[in-house]
């Protein structure tokens, strides 16, 4: 659920509060920024575009099989 500015605030108050076991206090002070720092907020490689899907369906094409014994 996604409210006021875009932010998930009850999600966010949950991994704040409990996740990073902030107190109300420490939680309120933190700008949404550094909460989402905090929670490893654009950390880690970027997820797939789709110039790399369509280049993974080039390289590794679907394809169907027989039953056994079928050519």
């Amino acid at each position: 659920m996604r409210t006021d500015a875009g932010f998930d605030w009850p999600g966010l108050m949950r991994a704040g509060l409990q996740g990073l076991g902030l107190t109300p206090d420490q939680f309120w002070a933190l700008t949404p920024a550094e909460l989402l720092m905090m929670l490893g907020e654009g950390q880690g490689p970027a997820p797939m575009g789709r110039a790399g899907l369509e280049a993974l369906a080039a390289r590794f094409p679907d394809t169907t099989r027989s039953p056994e014994g079928e050519t």
